[in-house]
């Protein structure tokens, strides 16, 4: 993110399955609440280090419940499955929302790696 990239707008769906993210040079992405939870920058997901990084599956129908800023660097997301840790910077954001199908793609083929699915709930 630029040093003048800055938000400018954060919508939830209204089927609470997608955030809006816009920036003020533009940029919008729309973040799906699958790809927010499953790739949460929280120690519970990311662990300390890459190693410890987990692979969660059984989320393509997590919705999003609430949205809370935190200062004015970041937000909290909260989920159906009452995953809530996550401070999401506006940078994580906007690098999520850049490289969306890049990470998205990568997330399926760990899932697939690990014998785990969308569908069924599961971490490795």
């Amino acid at each position: 993110m630029s040093a003048q990239s800055w938000p400018t707008e954060l919508r939830l769906g209204k089927d609470r399955r997608t955030l809006v993210v816009a920036f003020d040079d533009g940029a919008q992405f729309e973040l799906t609440a699958e790809m927010l939870r499953v790739m949460s920058p929280s120690a519970e997901v990311q662990g300390h280090s890459e190693s410890e990084r987990k692979t969660v599956g059984g989320k393509r129908n997590v919705s999003i419940i609430k949205v809370d800023t935190v200062g004015n660097y970041a937000v909290r997301i909260g989920f159906d499955d009452m995953h809530d840790s996550g401070i999401y910077s506006w940078a994580f954001l906007r690098e999520m929302g850049e490289n969306a199908e890049e990470k998205f793609a990568s997330y399926l083929t760990d899932l697939s790696a690990k014998g785990l699915d969308r569908d069924k709930l599961g971490v490795r």
